[in-house]
């Protein structure tokens, strides 16, 4: 008889068999390779790395992102959520780092990431404080605006870089869109375990289909050293520059209302008990110690990716131990270099065509919240109709804001912080001047509808 503790009733908690733990954990470990491959792509691209220092920072990369992971997914002394989570490197963070290590050097940059890692545990005890100010219209705003981020990250690229001769090529794009065709098919078709790892059927699909006409480049495999073993300090001692890192600082802000739609929406696909703003913490603890172990190993910023939320609604596996056996495979694949390498192998449009799917799942998981939420009120439709304005404006027009201050442009320039502060501002706006007008309503007003009076 097993024992009756309290966390055997939540689905999240189910302990799986291993081989199935470990199919469902490589499904997603497939779909969130794009996010370590294009980050240590555009990190030795824009710093002009050779294969001598990518290989070995790929490595380092997948290391950090497996380590959080299991914190993410078991959750000792209070840092890690204990829900199906995988970290990754954040896009928006890498751009930063990047813009960090240009303007001073590597050093600086990582030092950046130390100190922002830091920060998270300086300021977690005051964002907990405002967590009662993200309601269903706030998260599901958030979601909305997250998917729609990713979704444009992610299909630019599959279109490559506008000065490429490749740039939006026929090919591209149709095995971008026969990776998704054969996503949805899976979905369609099979039934049971099938149909739960549909996603990574499709992504294999791509990836075949890209074999078949050559597009896999499998040539350098076997010739290079079978382990990598990632260094501290790859780049020599980090130096602690606050005003250097105050962008990355800022950001981290970001990340924490991230991380907090990103846990209460989980939370409740998975069914967990209890209130779910209460992991939210612990959430971003691991994001903070992810981030730090992934700066002294010469990454950016290590965080909760969004692709889990997408990934366990289209599965139905809710277990927290899928994630654990993905966390395992990552810190495989990160000592084991010819695996690390057939991930970077990946065609860049399955990769990205797969993922571009995952994410657009989660902005129906959005559209889902926001059925809930009595759009007839007043302050509910301005709250959703301004939160999507300024989310929207700065991920469809880029140059929106080019004119002002660099500074002001971090958190200007990034929607998904936009549309979630002023979901925030105005929901507080409304709320609270329908107090005010309610305390000095006479009593024949304060009736059961939730909609004011015209």
């Amino acid at each position: 008889m097993s024992h009756p503790d309290a966390s055997a009733s939540d689905p999240v908690d189910e302990r799986l068999a291993p081989h199935t733990a470990l199919l469902f954990g490589f499904q997603h470990v497939l779909v969130m390779a794009a996010a370590p491959i294009t980050a240590v792509f555009l990190v030795g691209q824009a710093m002009g790395f050779g294969p001598d220092v990518t290989v070995p920072l790929m490595s380092a990369t997948f290391l950090a992102c497996g380590l959080g992971t299991l914190l993410q997914s078991f959750g000792p002394w209070g840092i890690g959520a204990r829900l199906p989570f995988v970290q990754v490197p954040g896009g928006a963070p890498i751009v930063i780092f990047l813009a960090i290590a240009q303007a001073t050097d590597m050093q600086t940059a990582t030092g950046a990431v130390i100190l922002t890692a830091l920060f998270y545990f300086i300021a977690l005890p005051f964002f907990t404080r405002v967590l009662r100010f993200f309601p269903p219209i706030v998260i599901g705003t958030m979601l909305l605006l997250v998917a729609v981020n990713l979704v444009k990250i992610f299909g630019s690229l599959i279109v490559g870089q506008s000065d490429s001769p490749s740039y939006a090529s026929s090919s591209t794009t149709l095995l971008a869109l026969a990776t998704m065709a054969a996503i949805v098919l899976c979905a369609r078709l099979f039934r049971g375990v099938l149909r739960r790892i549909s996603v990574m059927l499709g992504l294999l699909s791509g990836t075949l289909i890209a074999a078949l006409f050559g597009d896999i480049d499998l040539s350098g495999m076997t010739s290079a050293p079978w382990w990598a073993l990632p260094q501290l300090f790859p780049f020599g001692t980090p130096k602690f520059d606050v005003i250097a890192s105050l962008p990355l600082i800022i950001f981290s802000v970001v990340s924490m209302t991230e991380a907090t739609g990103q846990t209460m929406a989980t939370a409740e696909i998975v069914g967990k008990k209890g209130d779910p703003s209460l992991l939210v913490p612990r959430n971003i603890r691991a994001d903070a110690l992810g981030s730090l172990f992934g700066g002294c190993l010469g990454t950016s910023l290590i965080i909760t990716s969004g692709e889990n939320i997408g990934i366990v609604r289209a599965t139905g596996i809710r277990s927290r131990y899928v994630t654990v056996a993905a966390g395992a495979l990552l810190i495989v694949i990160a000592l084991f270099a010819p695996l690390g390498r057939l991930a970077a192998a990946l065609p860049t449009p399955v990769v990205a065509g797969t993922a571009v799917i995952v994410f657009a799942i989660i902005g129906a998981m959005g559209i889902n919240i926001l059925r809930n939420v009595n759009l007839n009120e007043h302050g509910n439709l301005y709250t959703l109709a301004s939160a999507l304005a300024m989310g929207l404006l700065p991920i469809v027009v880029p140059d929106f804001y080019f004119d002002f201050p660099k500074h002001l442009q971090i958190i200007l320039g990034n929607g998904l912080a936009m549309g979630t502060l002023t979901a925030v501002l105005v929901n507080i706006l409304f709320q609270c001047t329908r107090r005010t007008t309610a305390s000095h309503r006479p009593d024949t007003y304060t009736t059961s509808t939730d909609q004011e009076p015209s």
